[in-house]
């Protein structure tokens, strides 16, 4: 035990020591200066050299040396051809692989191997197996850390076009598809929570600062580019999740995995996404997640059961003892929102109620937002005694629509669209104008209450 404490002495000392000499290097703190400055104005020709003497001989002295270091090499990549591109290209490579060994705190697995493997696809030097397997091991090794947007897709995908070559079983392409989709989840989850605050301050009439203007810019984009990734993961899934393959591949492997409650609660979960809850099949996992972990998950689709055999209260029932069970709002929010899609198709005021409660736990809830303008559009028929105020309809379930894109960016694009076309259904401005109501308010004595005013011309 001694020896092994001198021996870790013995390395903590010289690698001090080595980081000191680095320093007291005049040349090496002279071209990290140069350099610098030249990479902060992104003159990367000019800065190559002192670059390249500070990396050959002080890789440690300072950070700047491997975040600089990265531009200036992808510039030199883009700007040459033949073998000296292919210099540079492993130039790169080595110098990810170095930012590790010099500066492991800044430099963790799963960014370091995404880079390497988006420079090598970039490049045509990597198979599918491979973006694969090493997208795989940096997953599983540094999920926390695993959080491009671009290599969340990209690991995915390989996985399914190996599986489409015959090489990977069905099964593990929705494991790992849960995987993906749970992480884009939960970064989703952070930019949205954080975007939060800014929307409450600017709704209470509070001007935010540029700073602030300038971090719901950042949140905004990166949960855009969650939502892209989500859409993409889920159109490269396709008809592989459609019940007709879902359903002999969860009976096939029931009896090996019945016991294993993260795969009956994947398989349960996604029969019910995936609308497959006819089959006897998902009352016979439903009861085994019962039995496994009675959570409150559990009784969202054993109400799901009960509503579709007509015992709407026991139903209610259910859904109810859902919602208490749930405690965290995140949770809770999501639980609110599956019985509202459920009861919908029953009670639209229901699943508005249902809504609301979502939005109370979790104002975040992009989905439900959505969800509560398709039922205001689908209700134009039943709002208004005049062709002109049940068009009407269409403004508040367009303004709801777009409350989604705001609330959750990641939803932007399908918010967006769905406002544009109830836009494109409320009355026009010739409508407006031969009503005569343009800046008059409307009020809706159907379920949905509220009103709208019309614009003005």
């Amino acid at each position: 035990m001694k020896k092994k404490f001198y021996l870790t002495m013995f390395v903590g000392v010289m690698s001090i020591g080595l980081s000191m000499a680095q320093a007291q290097n005049p040349e090496c703190m002279t071209n990290l200066s140069i350099f610098a400055e030249h990479g902060k104005v992104k003159n990367y020709d000019a800065a190559y050299e002192p670059w390249k003497m500070v990396y050959e001989n002080c890789p440690g002295l300072n950070k700047a040396t491997f975040s600089y270091g990265e531009k200036i090499l992808q510039h030199k990549i883009e700007s040459s051809t033949g073998a000296d591109k292919d210099k540079y290209i492993n130039d790169l490579l080595a110098l990810h692989d170095a930012s590790m060994k010099y500066f492991p705190d800044k430099y963790t697995e799963a960014p370091v191997t995404v880079d390497k493997v988006l420079l090598k696809r970039d490049h045509d030097m990597i198979s599918d197996d491979e973006v694969y397997n090493q997208l795989g091991s940096a997953f599983k090794n540094d999920a926390k850390n695993f959080k491009n947007p671009k290599a969340l897709y990209l690991y995915f995908s390989s996985l399914v076009d190996l599986h489409n070559a015959g090489k990977k079983d069905l099964q593990e392409v929705f494991d790992v598809y849960d995987e993906v989709t749970e992480k884009i989840e939960v970064e989703n989850k952070k930019l949205t929570t954080a975007l939060a605050k800014y929307n409450a301050k600017e709704d209470a009439g509070t001007a935010l600062t540029s700073k602030e203007k300038r971090y719901v810019k950042a949140y905004t984009v990166n949960s855009k580019a969650f939502g892209q990734v989500a859409s993409s993961v889920d159109g490269k899934l396709g008809a592989l999740a459609d019940c007709g393959n879902l359903i002999p591949l969860y009976q096939k492997n029931f009896e090996a995995k019945k016991n294993d409650v993260a795969w009956v609660k994947r398989a349960v979960g996604r029969m019910f996404a995936k609308e497959c809850t006819d089959d006897p099949l998902f009352a016979k996992l439903v009861g085994v997640q019962a039995e496994l972990d009675p959570s409150a998950d559990v009784y969202v689709y054993l109400g799901t059961l009960k509503s579709k055999s007509g015992d709407n209260k026991g139903a209610i029932a259910d859904f109810n003892k859902a919602v208490e069970l749930e405690t965290d709002a995140y949770k809770k929010s999501n639980i609110l929102y599956k019985v509202a899609t459920i009861v919908r198709r029953s009670s639209k005021s229901q699943a508005r109620n249902y809504l609301n409660k979502s939005l109370e736990a979790n104002g975040s809830n992009g989905r439900a937002y959505i969800l509560l303008a398709s039922l205001y559009a689908s209700s134009a028929n039943d709002c208004g005694n005049t062709p002109f105020e049940k068009r009407a309809i269409y403004w508040k379930a367009a303004a709801t629509a777009r409350q989604a894109g705001r609330v959750d960016p990641s939803l932007a694009s399908k918010a967006s669209a769905a406002a544009s076309s109830y836009d494109q259904r409320a009355p026009s401005k010739s409508d407006i104008f031969n009503s005569g109501m343009a800046g008059k308010t409307i009020t809706f004595p159907c379920w949905v209450g509220g009103s709208v005013t019309v614009p003005n011309l």
